[in-house]
């Protein structure tokens, strides 16, 4: 019952901290590099979007995630973990102007979780041979919300944060490993030493995405035989290169015209598309709306206060 109080308490501790650093609409940096908070006060459509490696708890209101055909819900005290750049799709939900929705997000690499594995001298079994999709829920626990308090007063001390915010999160990276979802954290080490094909595959898609390519082709760079890639690359990310690629491509295309810099034709061009009505018809089976009327859409529900939640910002390096 104690555990139970004060693990509430520190909820309520942690969304009182986030509300003074900030109580603008949409993700806020901090001035420690790898911590941001998000708060939204309207609840929000499905939006595409993309996730990218990093943890991220819920304070307050709650949160729908779609990766693949899969949909996960998550809530206060609990975080999504993505150990890898994917396209997913997100929809905040229950939340007020008065309650709105409230996450702290933390930005990780596979090399600090090597580190700390290899420097505390940790045992992480995995439960299964087989890969596992790269992104998951998980419950914290009162060591956990104890470390993200210690983290949220680091930004009242400019001068210590930097230093001692390193620290802070590498205990909680220790705190995680060795939690009940260590082994799921541990899995991207085990993804990037023993099946970097993948690794090499996706960081290839990524910076070639403007590129055409066939999985032959692919399979090859990647030194992989044509189903052993097409299978691994399912298991880890939900979806084949190619469905991979055409999300990242629309993503990105969707991203230039929301900036103004340029029209729905040459977005298309830019990313990749011969086709402008081949880009017009995968670009509604993935938003819903032809560009245009999308773009419209977007901008209005923005203007009326709604905003894109913490993980889905478009990384396309």
């Amino acid at each position: 019952m104690v555990d139970v109080l004060t693990y509430q308490k520190l909820l309520e501790e942690l969304i009182v901290m986030s509300e003074r650093i900030t109580r603008v609409e949409g993700r806020t940096p901090t001035i420690i590099p790898f911590l941001s908070i998000t708060r939204v006060s309207h609840a929000t459509p499905l939006v595409p979007s993309a996730l990218s490696p990093s943890f991220c708890l819920i304070l307050q209101g709650a949160k729908n995630l779609q990766i693949g055909q899969n949909m996960i819900h998550y809530h206060p005290g609990e975080y999504v973990a993505s150990m890898i750049d994917m396209p997913a799709s997100g929809q905040i939900v229950d939340v007020t102007l008065n309650s709105p929705y409230i996450a702290i997000r933390i930005d990780f690499t596979t090399q600090e979780i090597a580190s700390v594995v290899t420097e505390a001298e940790l045992i992480v079994k995995p439960r299964s041979s087989k890969l596992k999709e790269q992104a998951f829920i998980g419950k914290s626990d009162v060591d956990l919300l104890t470390s993200f308090v210690r983290l949220l007063q680091l930004i009242d001390k400019p001068k210590e944060a930097r230093f001692r915010s390193e620290l802070v999160k590498r205990e909680m990276i220790f705190q995680l490993l060795s939690g009940d979802y260590g082994h799921l954290f541990f899995q991207q080490v085990l993804f990037e030493q023993q099946v970097n094909g993948i690794g090499k595959a996706i960081e290839w898609i990524k910076e070639n995405y403007t590129s055409s390519f066939t999985i032959e082709e692919l399979a090859k760079t990647t030194n992989m035989s044509v189903s052993g890639l097409h299978r691994k690359f399912k298991a880890v990310t939900t979806m084949g290169p190619l469905q991979f690629q055409k999300q990242l491509r629309l993503q990105e295309a969707r991203r230039l015209m929301l900036s103004g810099t340029t029209d729905a034709t040459n977005a298309a061009l830019q990313v990749g598309y011969e086709s402008p009505s081949q880009f017009n018809r995968e670009y509604r089976r993935l938003f819903g709306l032809p560009p245009l009327k999308d773009i419209k859409t977007v901008r209005r529900n923005f203007e009326e206060g709604y905003t894109q939640n913490h993980e889905q910002v478009t990384v396309i390096n």
